[in-house]
């Protein structure tokens, strides 16, 4: 029998996530521009299956029907992306009226639900006039990032519960910038940092236009991968340590006045005075994003990397086929807290999930017990990091909904409701129920 699920702290938030590009669709609709994920998508070879985002799960014409799904579910949050393109199609410039109603509309939504709305100002959509321009390889990219929050929270920052200003900047750099799996499709290595800092720079000028428009707290979603080392060399050590500078603390030393990292500081015509100042203003919450730990050992001779990933063993994996540890997560968390101690706020893990190929029987239903298994080890592995002292209070499941997937397209489904893409119809699945009658118990 299963052991059942320990109690949680009064008032920790039980959320989902989702994210613009991927379920929005409606990519023409009332004025929006063009996203660089638009322009990646149409390149031939880029994306798993050929698809685009240019449909998702339609949710720009279906958000009804899915809040109701989240009503029914007794979620207390849902995090969602604002779609930068769709708020300003130029990057820049007045705010485009219809794409604001859109927000309006959804916000309201949900508080008509009870639900918290919870709002991620760039999960990776920018807008591409600004990717011409240099896109956050270019340092005025963070001044019109700043400027789109100004607008979005003129327009919600009276009832938004939560801000995030940034999803995921070190995936959107190596994946984007990096090594160009991902939009914009640059292959940079480690001449991406600039965009590291630049983001940075648009997160802490974000944080100020947020504060003068609204009361809300303000956080950032980071992406943490635990080093698992696969060697007891010296240099395994070594290649270890980067890994986890680069991963871990690129983006997160800044946040918390610490500065950067030794070995991937920006250049003098990169950093400028005032810079780490602005970057380090005082974050309300830590979103914490965790899927898997990294293996890592020491690279071959002649590797434009300091560090080599291996793949971890020993455990079961994902469709993605990635590793599913739930303790890592414990592990991070109290990581975390280790390393920063006082200067940590407060943290919400705002992104948890997996992917399996689920599908509906003849009676359609759609069973996904390894789902179901994934999220109570993950969500045990945060109660325990409560009991060791770590101030977590709340869990967001990626995701509501199957969806667009990025580089894979259709081919990996993370939502608690089945999506049938040609049709738009959604079915909840075990999962979602398992979620559902846990909310309640709580």
């Amino acid at each position: 029998m299963t052991t059942p699920m320990p109690a949680f702290p009064a008032g920790f938030r039980w959320g989902v996530s989702t994210s613009a590009y991927q379920i929005e669709g409606a990519a023409d609709a009332d004025g929006r521009g063009r996203s660089v994920w638009d322009t990646f998508a149409h390149q031939p070879g880029r994306i798993a299956d050929g698809s685009t985002g240019d449909v998702a799960c339609d949710h720009y014409h279906r958000y009804a029907e899915d809040v109701a799904l989240m009503a029914d579910l007794g979620v207390s949050a849902y995090r969602f992306s604002v779609a930068w393109p769709r708020v300003q199609p130029a990057g820049s410039g007045p705010a485009e009226p219809r794409g604001l109603d859109f927000y309006d509309r959804l916000t309201d939504a949900l508080l008509a639900r009870d639900i918290d709305p919870v709002a991620t100002l760039f999960h990776w959509d920018l807008p591409q006039p600004l990717e011409d321009a240099g896109g956050w390889l270019a340092r005025d990219t963070a001044h019109r990032f700043a400027e789109y929050a100004d607008l979005v929270a003129a327009r919600l920052g009276d009832r938004v519960k939560l801000w995030i200003t940034l999803n995921e900047p070190f995936v959107h750099m190596s994946f984007g910038y990096g090594i160009g799996s991902h939009a914009p499709g640059r292959q940079l290595l480690f001449d991406a940092v600039p965009v590291a800092h630049h983001q940075l720079l648009g997160h802490g000028l974000a944080v100020a236009a947020l504060r003068a428009r609204s009361g809300s707290p303000v956080a950032i979603a980071n992406n943490y991968s635990p080093v698992r080392l696969y060697g007891d060399t010296d240099a395994d050590r070594a290649a270890g340590a980067a890994y986890e500078a680069l991963h871990n603390r690129l983006f997160t030393d800044p946040l918390l006045g610490l500065g950067y990292p030794a070995g991937l500081e920006p250049g003098p015509d990169v950093l400028r005075d005032g810079d780490l100042a602005t970057i380090a203003a005082p974050l309300d919450v830590l979103g914490v994003n965790y899927y898997n730990p990294s293996g890592i050992r020491a690279p071959e001779e002649g590797s434009p990397l300091p560090f080599e990933l291996v793949e971890l063993d020993g455990y079961p994996r994902t469709a993605f086929d990635w590793p599913v540890v739930p303790d890592g997560l414990r592990e991070l968390l109290v990581g975390l807290r280790d390393r920063y101690g006082d200067a940590l706020p407060p943290i919400e893990v705002t992104e948890g999930g997996c992917a399996y190929d689920d599908t509906p029987d003849a009676d359609g239903r759609v069973a996904d017990p390894e789902r179901i298994a994934y999220l109570d080890g993950h969500l045990r592995a945060v109660r325990a990091a409560i009991d060791e002292g770590v101030d977590v209070r709340g869990y967001f499941v990626w995701s509501l909904l199957d969806n667009w997937e990025w580089a894979e397209g259709f081919t990996k489904r993370f939502g608690l409701v089945h999506v049938d893409f040609p049709t738009g119809t959604r079915t909840p699945k075990s999962s979602y129920h398992w979620y559902r009658d846990l909310i309640d118990r709580r």
